[in-house]
């Protein structure tokens, strides 16, 4: 479903992070972005996959790399779910319109109305180079994401 992105520039967005700020792509243009869409906050599995984000700073140390965490979730649930795992990084908010970046990314499912886990890298210049999506209740492999990198750099 998503593979069609790979090679093609990342469709923008602004969305609301967890703290009431907006936060667009394009902001980050000129720095790699790992964008990551989770189905809920809380969950067991999405709740995992932000810890072993929070325990990897090597991700990003010494790139010119972010991570954006996308969830259908409010902003408010969003604050309180990375206040309750110290997670400092950006959690953005598709709730309204809801799912319109996940949409936008083919990683949102209608019937339940969340994100599917799809992540996806981007480049400095605002391509699309990497994308997985896993079936509903599968984790992501963290290493995957240090292989995506180190490829990109």
């Amino acid at each position: 479903m998503t593979e069609p992105l790979v090679g093609r520039p990342a469709p923008d967005f602004t969305l609301t992070d967890q703290h009431g700020r907006h936060v667009s792509l394009s902001d980050y243009r000129g720095a790699a972005v790992l964008l990551v869409f989770v189905p809920f906050a809380f969950s067991d599995t999405c709740t995992n996959e932000l810890i072993d984000l929070r325990d990897a700073p090597d991700l990003t140390e010494g790139r010119a790399l972010e991570v954006l965490v996308v969830s259908c979730d409010s902003l408010y649930t969003l604050k309180a779910w990375g206040d309750a795992h110290d997670y400092s990084g950006e959690l953005l908010s598709d709730f309204w319109p809801h799912g319109e970046a996940s949409r936008a990314y083919g990683v949102f499912n209608p019937q339940k109305g969340l994100a599917t886990r799809g992540t996806f890298l981007i480049d400095g210049t605002g391509a699309v180079v990497w994308s997985v999506v896993n079936p509903t209740g599968q984790a992501r492999d963290i290493d995957d994401y240090r292989q995506a990198i180190a490829d990109l750099v």
